[in-house]
């Protein structure tokens, strides 16, 4: 019979997030596949967990995924762990699910600590809706693409950054999304020296210019509201004029008494202003 993987969620700073099932799991799984068997090892030591471990991580992710998988098909039960938290979330460990999935191996997950669910719970800001970028890219092209994107997203935004990156990555969010965007800085969190700030992105270059940042961060990032998407819509509109945009929703085959409910919908404006404004312009 086929074996199974299971992503097993570890604390991302406090060993008291450690949950039972994850302790048995871990106990009673073949093998440990962890990202740094060394950082591991006292995790495992301080549960009395004594699981052979082997490395899995992102300089191996593919070839050891199929060793790992000739295991599981001849019957092993296989643990993944990360340096904390929830395997699959920025790690590794998304490749081995995926091809977990190729081969017909069940996966199941063990719930646990998250550093993005714990930063955006605990931010102040709104967490029913929210897009999770992890690290933003190092490559200059493909950052400058995500913050694109980011200057649109109206959910709340949860970033994780390191120490060394964080002053670049603030510069360059409130450069993207402006210097008056509310953001909540989450440092070392379930640690001794956990901190939470609010601020704007703004304020957030000045605290840290006369502050050096030191352990991880996590950054909860207000969206952008659909009051200002759709002022900005509108001075798009405004800047056109009536009758060109009349003409876009006249291609498209609208009547014209549909087209103009269409314009003075996009400008905010009654019905009655776009037909005085169209006598106007002819």
């Amino acid at each position: 019979m086929a074996g199974c993987l299971y992503l097993v969620a570890t604390p991302i700073g406090n060993l008291e997030d450690m949950t039972y099932r994850a302790v048995r799991v871990l106990q009673e799984a073949d093998l440990i596949a962890a990202e740094d068997t060394r950082d591991s090892m006292k995790l495992l030591r301080h549960f009395e967990i004594h699981t052979p471990m082997t490395a899995y991580h992102e300089f191996n992710k593919i070839d050891k995924a199929r060793v790992l998988i000739g295991k599981m098909r001849a019957g092993a039960t296989i643990a993944c762990i990360t340096d904390a938290g929830t395997p699959g979330i920025s790690d590794p460990g998304e490749e081995l699910t995926r091809m977990c999935y190729e081969a017909g191996i069940s996966v199941y997950a063990i719930p646990g600590p998250a550093a993005v669910i714990t930063a955006v719970t605990s931010s102040g800001l709104p967490c029913r809706r929210f897009a999770f970028e992890a690290f933003l890219p190092r490559d200059k092209k493909e950052k400058k693409r995500i913050l694109e994107e980011l200057r649109s997203e109206s959910r709340t935004m949860v970033i994780y950054e390191a120490p060394h990156r964080l002053r670049q990555t603030l510069a360059d969010l409130a450069e993207a999304l402006g210097p008056e965007r509310k953001l909540t800085v989450a440092r070392e969190l379930t640690k001794k020296h956990e901190e939470k700030a609010r601020m704007t992105l703004g304020q957030s270059l000045d605290y840290y210019r006369k502050r050096e940042p030191r352990g991880e961060y996590v950054l909860v990032i207000e969206g952008k509201s659909w009051e200002e998407t759709d002022s900005e819509d509108r001075a798009r509109w405004e800047e056109m004029d009536m009758d060109s945009h009349m003409q876009i929703y006249l291609d498209q085959g609208l009547d014209r008494k549909e087209a103009m409910k269409a314009v003075a919908r996009d400008r905010g404006i009654p019905k009655r202003e776009v037909y005085a404004a169209l006598l106007k312009e002819t």
